[in-house]
């Protein structure tokens, strides 16, 4: 079988392996769609958040189908439609991190890690549910998002994107505010009401013309980069709620952190979505939410490096799946 290989830090290439044999509570997954994410280059630079050697296969953000079951495996059969959890072992290990993940035609995992998906769920769609879960589970944080609610997502990114997505198809009025153009326009496209640009002008007054002064119910802070992250508790309202999804690590910014109490703010921050798949699963498929409007380039498992270079292309790509 062909597979993506992370041979060494800096080092990727498509290689022919053999296909892996299962134990008994295992499960052996046909790949069909695999999502590239920051954290692979993560990976890929020799710099990610645990312990990882090499050589390894990622992809984490993944759907496919059940090709073979071990003997003492009961809630899956051969043919069923799955996704995988990537935080497991609990919590000891991430698959396509320190397990080797999806991207190659076959791959192992224990059948506790794995989530079946519904018919309404192409495996396009099925490989966001890794990413859309994130997304999900910052509404949660939120307390729930309505009609009622002005939402603020900071950061265009994919997970900032399906943030909009997710707090718009639960009937928020969503504000993007992102700098690049491209991704304020599929931000609009997917369902935020308005995008500002917080290089045009003074943020404070944006969002001050915009809310009228009032400042948004719900603020989501997904760019993880730290003056952005400052940026959160002056564009909530009195007694808003401020999810940090973003993540910086050592980064610093000044920060009116007397906002949080002036304006009796809930702050939360998240790591992840454990817990949330099947919530995640289900809303995906009876909502009728798309997520692949963000899917801006597709290449097949042979043309993994070059996937990987298109995925690096901020300007140009939002998301890039790698096709088996």
């Amino acid at each position: 079988m062909k597979a993506l290989v992370f041979e060494q830090p800096r080092h990727a290439a498509v290689l022919d392996l053999e296909v892996p044999t299962i134990a008994a509570d295992e499960v052996l997954v046909r790949s069909r769609s695999v999502g590239i994410c920051h954290s692979d280059f993560e990976l890929y630079e020799g710099r990610y958040i645990i312990p990882v050697s090499y050589p390894i296969i990622p992809g984490h953000e993944w759907s496919g189908e059940v090709a073979e079951v071990g003997s003492a495996v009961t809630t899956l059969r051969q043919g069923d439609r799955v996704v995988g959890e990537c935080v497991v072992n609990g919590g000891e290990d991430h698959f396509g991190f320190s397990v080797s993940g999806a991207d190659a035609e076959y791959f192992v995992a224990k059948a506790s890690w794995l989530h079946r998906i519904p018919e309404e769920l192409s495996f396009a769609q099925g490989a966001f549910v890794e990413p859309f879960s994130v997304a999900y589970s910052a509404t949660v944080a939120a307390g729930g998002i309505d009609a009622s609610d002005s939402v603020a997502v900071i950061g265009g990114g994919p997970i900032g994107l399906l943030c909009a997505l997710a707090a718009s198809t639960m009937g928020g009025s969503v504000t993007l505010i992102e700098p690049q153009a491209h991704r304020r326009s599929l931000g609009l496209e997917i369902g935020a009401k308005h995008a500002i640009d917080p290089g045009e002008a003074p943020l404070a007054e944006q969002v001050a013309d915009l809310t009228d002064g009032r400042g948004f119910d719900v603020v989501i802070e997904a760019a993880g980069v730290p003056a952005a992250m400052a940026s959160a508790f002056s564009v909530a309202a009195l007694h808003a709620r401020v999810v940090f999804v973003g993540i910086d690590v050592g980064g610093s910014a000044p920060v009116e952190i007397g906002l949080i109490q002036s304006k009796a703010l809930h702050v939360r921050g998240i790591i992840g979505s454990a817990g949330l798949w099947p919530r995640t699963i289900r809303f995906m498929a009876t909502s009728g939410v798309d997520p692949t409007p963000l899917l801006t380039a597709t290449f097949p498992l042979a043309e993994s490096t070059a996937a990987l270079d298109a995925a690096r292309d901020t300007t140009r790509n939002v998301k890039v799946q790698i096709e088996c």
